[in-house]
C-alpha cells in the first residue's frame, strides 16, 4: 500500500456495474469495511455480468487473485467495473475491479481485482452452453 497522490493512477477497466457506499454495519473489528463485504459486492458484479452474456442462471466456482491494496472506509463511494476475460463452452472468466473514494474527495483509487469464474447452468442446476452472441 503506497501513496498514488502524484502519480498518474491507471484507469479502471471494464464497465460499470456497480456503484455504492460503504455503511457503518459493514466494518470489521478495526473499522475499516470488511474484505468479506467487498468480495461479495464484486461477486455480485461478475454474477451481473454472467448473467448478460449467458442470458440466465450462473453459479460461481472459483474466484483467483484477490489482493487488497488499500483499505476502504465508511462513507467511501465504491465502484465495481467488470469485463468478460474469456467465454469457454459452459463457463466464463470475469475480471472485477473495485475503485473507492472517499466522499469528500475527486479521485478514486483501485482497491482490488479478482477474477470470477462462472459456469451457466439449467434449470436443473446442471451446467449448459453458452448462446452464441
Amino acid at each position: 500500500m503506497g501513496d498514488d497522490r502524484g502519480r498518474a493512477a491507471k484507469q479502471p477497466e471494464g464497465d460499470l456495474v456497480i456503484r455504492t457506499i460503504a455503511m457503518p454495519a459493514d466494518t470489521n473489528p478495526a473499522g475499516d469495511i470488511f474484505g468479506g463485504w467487498l468480495m461479495a459486492q464484486m461477486d455480485l458484479a461478475a454474477g451481473n455480468l454472467a448473467a448478460a452474456r449467458s442470458r440466465g442462471r450462473n453459479a460461481t466456482v472459483a474466484v483467483d487473485g484477490m489482493q487488497f491494496l488499500r483499505p476502504v472506509k465508511v462513507g467511501d463511494e465504491v465502484t465495481l467495473y467488470a469485463r468478460l476475460q474469456s467465454a469457454g463452452r459452459t463457463s466464463m472468466k470475469i475480471r472485477v475491479e473495485a475503485w473507492a473514494r472517499n466522499r469528500f474527495e475527486t479521485e478514486s483509487f483501485p482497491v482490488t481485482e479478482a477474477l470470477f469464474v462462472f459456469v451457466a447452468l439449467d434449470e436443473d442446476g446442471q451446467p449448459r452452453a453458452l448462446p452464441d452472441l
